[in-house]
C-alpha cells in the first residue's frame, strides 16, 4: 500500500494540484497523510484543487474522485491511513459544490440592478426613514469576538457568505429560480415562505422527524451547541431530533468555512456547518431553524409595513440579497411580524458604513432585530407547519391565557409567550426573579445575571431572570431604563440584555437593549403587567429599571403638541395610500413628527 501511494497517488495530486487554475479559488489547507510502519514512512501531500469551468480541469477532478473511487472499492478507506485520505475527496467535493454554489448565486446577482431598483425608496419612504432616523440612538458598538458576533460576520470574514443566499443560505436550483421569478415580478404558482412550502409539501418536512449525524471534524463544542440548538426546538414542538447516520434522510453537521445550512429537508443527506466563530447555541437554533423550513424574516412579502431597507447602508454586493416575496410565494400563517425572531438579521447587516441597513418602524426595536432567542411566533408557526396543533382536541386541551397554545406533546399544559409561565400562562415563570407591585412611585429594581466566575468569554447556556411589575386592573405602567453596562452593545443583544414587554400583543418579543446609551428609555404599558427578562452569557451583567403606574384607568396623556402644527409635505400621499395615522406599525412620536395635523396631535 505505502508503495502504490507513493508512486501512484502521491504524483498524480502533485501533477493536478500544479495544473490547475489556481486563480479563481483560494487554496485549500495542505493535507498531509502519514503512515509509519516498521518498514516505510509515507508522506503524501495535497496542494488545493482550484476548480475552473474548464473541461480539462473538471476531468482531473474527475480522474482524481475515479482513483479514491478505486481505492475505496479495494477496501483502503477502512484503514487509519484510508480515513485521512478520505477527507480529500470531501474537499474535492466542497470544491465541486462551490462551483454549483457560485452558479446559482449567479442567476440572482444578474438581478442585482432590478432589486436595487426595488428597493429604492419613493418620497413618502423617504419622509418615514428620515423621521424614524431621529428616533434611533447612536450607540457605540462593541466587538466581543474577533471571528464575528453574527452569523453574517463570521461568514463574510471566512470568504463564503457572498456565495449563499441572505449570507446563510444554501440553495438548489431549484428555489434559485424561484427567487428570480419573484424578483421579476412573476410569483404565478411559486411556492410558499418564510415556512418553506412548495408544491413537494409536506414531503419537505422532516416528518418522521429530524436525522442528523456529526462529522468527525465537528468539535465538542460544535456537537454541543447543535444538541442544545434542536432540543430548544424540540421541546416545543412535535418535531423530534435523533442522531441517526443511517437514516436515509439526515443532515450532516459538520465544521466548515462558516454557518450555513439548507431549508427543508432536501431528502438523502445535507450539510449544515458550523465552523469557526459559528459555536453558540442560538447561531445553531438559527441554521437547524432553516433545515426545518425556515428562510429570513426580513424577506417576508409583508416586510415593507414593518422595516424600512436603506439601500444607501448597503454593501454593493449585498444588494441583490434583500429581495422580498411575494404574497404568492410566502406562507406565514396569519401570524404577524415580530422584531425578535431568531431568523431575523440584525439592523447593521451587510452595512459598508456601520448604518443601519434594516431600521424597524417602530424604533426602539432597533436593537432587537437579531435576536439569539426563538421567540413565541417562530414556535407557533412550526408547529403549524408541521401540522403539530391538529394534535390537541380544543374541546379537552390546556385552556391558555395570553395566547399561548397547547403543547403537542403534552395537551394539558401550554406553550406560552416570553415572560409567562405555569401550565396555564397565567404564572410568572419559575427560577430567578420576582413579582413587584408598582404604585405612583418611582421604586427601583435592581438585577445582576450571569457569571462572573466564568470570566470574559461567552458562555453556551443563557442564564435568565424573570420579573414581574403589576398593577390594579385599568392601570398602566411607566418603565425607566435606568443603567445597562457598557461592553456588549451588538446587534441582536446576542450576549446580555434586558427585554421589557409593553406592547398590547403580549406575544410578541419585548423591546431589548443592551447598551448604556439606552439610559433613559421610558416605556408605558398597555396592561396591568410588565414581564421584564434579564439574560447573559457573558461574564455578569447589572440593570437597573425605576417604574410606577402613571394611570389609574384614565386617559393616556397625549404627547406633547408640536408647536408648528406642520404636516411634513409627504404626509398627505402617507395618510391616502398607508392608512398612516391609523397604521400600528407606527410609534405615536414618529406619526406626529411627520403628520401632527392629520393625525390630530394639535
Amino acid at each position: 500500500m505505502a508503495v502504490f501511494l507513493s508512486n501512484v497517488v502521491s504524483p498524480l495530486f502533485r501533477f493536478i494540484g500544479g495544473r490547475v487554475n489556481r486563480q479563481r479559488w483560494k487554496s485549500l489547507h495542505n493535507v498531509v497523510v502519514q503512515e509509519r510502519s516498521e518498514q516505510s514512512s509515507v508522506i503524501v501531500s495535497s496542494f488545493a484543487l482550484s476548480v475552473e469551468e474548464d473541461a480539462p480541469s473538471r476531468m482531473r477532478l474527475l480522474l482524481v474522485l475515479l482513483l479514491l473511487a478505486v481505492c475505496a472499492s479495494g477496501g483502503f478507506f477502512d484503514t487509519k491511513l484510508g480515513q485521512k485520505i478520505k477527507g480529500v475527496v470531501d474537499k474535492i467535493k466542497t470544491k465541486l459544490n462551490s462551483t454549483a454554489l457560485l452558479a446559482i448565486r449567479e442567476k440572482i446577482h444578474k438581478l442585482k440592478d432590478k432589486i436595487k431598483a426595488k428597493l429604492t425608496l419613493s418620497p413618502e419612504r423617504k419622509a418615514i426613514l428620515s423621521e424614524l432616523l431621529k428616533h434611533i440612538r447612536i450607540i457605540k458598538k462593541d466587538r466581543i469576538l474577533p471571528k464575528g458576533d453574527s452569523i453574517e460576520e463570521i461568514n463574510e470574514k471566512n470568504k463564503i457568505g457572498e456565495l449563499l443566499y441572505q449570507g446563510d443560505i444554501v440553495l438548489t436550483n431549484k428555489q434559485a429560480d424561484e427567487i428570480v421569478q419573484d424578483a421579476e415580478g412573476d410569483g404565478s404558482n411559486r411556492t410558499k415562505r418564510q415556512a418553506f412550502r412548495d408544491q413537494n409539501y409536506p414531503r419537505t418536512l422532516w416528518s418522521n422527524g429530524v436525522n442528523y449525524f456529526f462529522d468527525p471534524s465537528a468539535s465538542p463544542a460544535v456537537r454541543s451547541v447543535f444538541t442544545k440548538g434542536a432540543r430548544l426546538w424540540m421541546k416545543d414542538t412535535c418535531i423530534d431530533f435523533r442522531e441517526n447516520r443511517d437514516a436515509p434522510d439526515r443532515i450532516r453537521v459538520f465544521k466548515e468555512d462558516g454557518c450555513w445550512s439548507f431549508v427543508g429537508r432536501l431528502g438523502k443527506q445535507q450539510d449544515l456547518s458550523l465552523g469557526d466563530g459559528c459555536e453558540s447555541v442560538g447561531t445553531a437554533a438559527h441554521e437547524i431553524g432553516h433545515a426545518i423550513g425556515f428562510f429570513h424574516t426580513q424577506s417576508r412579502h409583508d416586510r415593507d409595513n414593518f422595516i424600512t431597507f436603506n439601500v444607501q447602508n448597503v454593501k454593493p454586493d449585498w444588494v441583490d440579497q434583500f429581495t422580498k416575496q411575494t404574497t404568492a410565494t410566502n406562507e406565514n400563517y396569519g401570524l404577524p411580524y415580530d422584531y425578535g425572531n431568531i431568523m431575523h438579521y440584525g439592523a447593521n447587516s451587510a452595512s459598508y458604513n456601520g448604518k443601519p441597513t434594516m431600521v424597524p418602524n417602530d424604533p426602539k426595536y432597533v436593537e432587537t432585530l437579531g435576536s439569539p432567542i426563538i421567540s413565541f411566533y417562530e414556535l407557533l408557526m412550526i408547529n403549524q407547519h408541521y401540522g403539530c396543533m391538529k394534535r390537541c382536541d380544543p374541546n379537552s386541551s390546556a385552556k391558555c391565557a395570553m395566547g399561548g397554545f397547547p403543547h403537542p406533546r403534552d395537551c394539558s399544559r401550554c406553550i406560552c409567550p416570553s415572560g409567562y409561565g405555569g401550565r396555564l400562562c397565567n404564572e410568572r415563570p419559575s427560577g430567578c426573579g420576582q413579582v413587584y407591585q408598582a404604585t405612583a412611585q418611582y421604586q427601583t429594581l435592581t438585577d445582576e445575571v450571569g457569571n462572573r466566575n466564568a470570566g470574559q468569554r461567552p458562555r453556551e447556556d443563557m442564564d435568565m431572570c424573570n420579573y414581574w411589575i403589576t398593577a390594579p386592573t385599568g392601570s398602566r405602567i411607566e418603565i425607566k431604563l435606568v443603567g445597562f453596562p457598557r461592553g456588549l452593545a451588538v446587534d441582536g443583544c446576542q450576549y446580555a440584555g434586558v427585554e421589557i414587554k409593553t406592547h398590547p400583543d403580549q406575544r410578541l418579543t419585548g423591546y431589548r437593549f443592551c447598551a448604556p446609551e439606552d439610559a433613559g428609555v421610558t416605556l408605558v404599558s398597555k396592561h396591568n403587567v410588565v414581564p421584564i427578562i434579564t439574560y447573559n452569557r457573558f461574564y455578569a451583567t447589572k440593570t437597573v429599571i425605576q417604574y410606577r403606574i402613571v394611570s389609574s384607568g384614565q386617559p393616556m396623556p397625549q404627547p406633547k403638541p408640536n408647536p408648528n402644527c406642520v404636516d411634513n409635505q409627504q404626509c398627505a400621499a402617507l395618510v391616502r395610500t398607508k392608512n398612516f395615522c391609523n397604521s400600528r406599525a407606527f410609534t405615536d412620536s414618529v406619526k406626529q413628527g411627520l403628520c401632527p395635523r392629520s393625525c390630530g396631535f394639535c
